[in-house]
């Protein structure tokens, strides 16, 4: 392959600025240089949190020896051609030429690279504007080496996130990429231990690499022109969109709220209000409809026809789900508190049950009021803070039998960060390599709930990227029993009353949505347009408005 260096006028073109302000974007480039030449094979490697050291190895079709020396060297690039139409076509992952020459002003660049039909191979040196050449020996491919991140720049360096963060950045990164071109080998080596792996493999195999099996066995393909991957089934959803992938042209990108939402109106009645599938989704365009250089690190693309596209979006979706049956299977519910039992709430009045709404709401009164209470949201209320009291009473239940559990990077990444977290309240993850780890013990008060993919649902929360795991895996296991619509009885409706009042936070779920809503009556009265109403108390406020003026009085 040939090698130019730009001219001016068409650099200039280009979104130049600094490439490397992370270890992260030195990964991102040199991944993607290795997909421009053809790699079947990837081998990324960290130590340092990439600070000490980047490598990325591949099998792609190298650098000529005539043309090494150019690498390093600003705006080289063998991915466009030295004219400015070329910018408006362009059809390479990287493309701007700054990528090698960037990371050896941050560090220590050492690149050795072969192509298959070439006798020899090239090693080259550069650091800073000092580039060296010579013959060596290696398979073919290309591999690129970068140590010392930022050592001669101390200031940004003591600006680096710590090494944890940046380890979990650069494996979601790299997962990324798995799932949008799972047809290649890959594998994420940090400090020594295999993070990621993942062999050749469709849509559906690269989420078992990433999110694991039981994830993978709840997507569906997506096959339709110029829109390929996978979705999920309606029950495997979460309240973030951050499982909801997209690429164009191969360059995984953050999508557009337009074609989130195309993927999401797709789902219709299937999803509930607030909720995002996982979707991994290759979208393909012509060249000339998209510009990907309108972002520093190309996360960003400007699409020609965005609405054309995001119906082509919107049907490939639903067709997918529209050929598969969709039923679900419903936890089971738990019982709720004894009203015998249940301390009263300072602020929150004994309300007194009058009916039920639309088999999910309860009617009832207090203080001159008509107050509406959401059964399902005051129930996961109960629920939730029972879970948080009984937490850590007991010793943790440990599971006869050590289940092997597989982690996605991220998963594996955060369980190094928070495993001492974990096992303060009783949930024992041991990691097992190679992406595997065993569930020993789990809290004494989650262990019995019948919950199906009990197991599953608490790894998943407490190694999730909620920044309180333990408030995530407590809100998640309060949701999925709590009484539902049609399982709401006037019986259950006080037992739900007297524990909503005995709740240190009754007015909403753990999830922020109000367990009550309150109208007094004077508001009914003017809603009906009632002429010389009664003087209504307002409820609480005003009794106590009056009591005031009373005591005022008899002074």
């Amino acid at each position: 392959m040939t090698i130019h260096v730009l001219p001016a006028h068409v650099a200039r073109l280009i979104a130049a600025g600094e490439v490397v302000s992370r270890p992260l974007d030195v990964v991102r480039e040199l991944v993607e240089n290795a997909l421009d030449a053809g790699a079947t094979r990837l081998e990324i490697e960290l130590d340092g949190g990439g600070l000490t050291l980047i490598r990325v190895r591949d099998n792609g079709a190298g650098i000529p020896a005539g043309a090494a020396a150019l690498a390093p060297v600003r705006h080289a690039t063998s991915k466009l051609a030295p004219d400015v139409q070329a910018v408006d076509h362009v059809t390479t992952l990287g493309f701007r030429g700054e990528a090698l020459w960037a990371a050896a002003q941050a560090g220590d660049l050492h690149l050795v690279t072969r192509p298959a039909a070439q006798v020899g191979a090239t090693e080259v040196h550069a650091q800073g504007e000092t580039v060296t050449v010579r013959r060596a020996s290696a398979p073919a491919g290309t591999t690129v080496t970068v140590r010392h991140l930022f050592a001669a720049l101390p200031a940004r360096r003591r600006t680096q996130a710590p090494a944890p963060t940046e380890v979990r950045e650069v494996t979601a990164l790299v997962s990324r990429y798995v799932l949008h071109h799972p047809e290649l080998h890959w594998r994420l080596v940090v400090d020594g231990e295999a993070r990621l792996t993942h062999a050749p493999a469709d849509h559906r195999g690269a989420v078992a690499s990433v999110y694991g099996s039981l994830n993978a066995n709840r997507v569906l393909p997506v096959d339709a022109p110029g829109v390929t991957g996978v979705v999920s089934r309606p029950e495997l959803t979460r309240a973030r969109r951050d499982r909801m992938h997209l690429s164009v042209n191969g360059r995984p990108i953050l999508a557009p709220p337009e074609l989130e939402k195309a993927v999401i109106d797709a789902y219709a009645e299937l999803l509930p209000a607030g909720a995002a599938p996982l979707c991994v989704l290759n979208l393909t365009v012509d060249p000339e409809d998209h510009n990907p250089n309108v972002h520093p690190a190309k996360q960003v693309v400007a699409l020609a026809d965005l609405p054309a596209l995001t119906g082509r979006v919107r049907d490939a979706v639903a067709q997918a789900l529209a050929a598969h049956p969709l039923a679900r299977h419903a936890p089971a519910p738990l019982p709720v508190t004894d009203p015998a039992h249940a301390p009263q709430h300072p602020a929150f009045p004994a309300l007194e049950l009058l009916g039920l709404y639309q088999d999910l709401y309860l009617l009832a009164q207090a203080e001159g009021d008509l107050w509406i209470v959401d059964a399902h949201a005051a129930h996961e209320r109960a629920l939730f803070e029972q879970f948080t009291r009984d937490l850590g009473s007991a010793p943790p239940h440990e599971l006869p039998q050590p289940e092997l559990l597989h982690l996605t990077p991220a998963q594996t990444a955060r369980l190094h960060e928070r495993d001492a977290e974990l096992r303060a309240w009783g949930l024992t993850i041991e990691a097992f390599g190679a992406g595997l780890a065993r569930l020993r013990t789990l809290p004494a008060t989650l262990a019995p709930l019948p919950v199906p993919r009990l197991h599953e649902l608490i790894v998943e929360a407490a190694l999730g990227d909620h920044p309180d795991p333990c408030r995530d895996v407590l809100g998640r296991l309060a949701c999925a029993p709590a009484l539902k619509a049609g399982e709401i009885t006037l019986t259950a409706g006080r037992g739900i009353l007297a524990a909503l009042n005995a709740c240190e936070q009754p007015w909403s779920c753990p999830h922020g949505r109000p367990t009550v809503l309150r109208l007094s009556e004077r508001d009914l009265a003017h809603a009906f347009g009632r002429r010389g109403v009664r003087d209504v108390a307002r409820g609480r406020d005003e009794t106590a408005r009056a009591a005031v003026v009373a005591a005022g009085r008899s002074q």
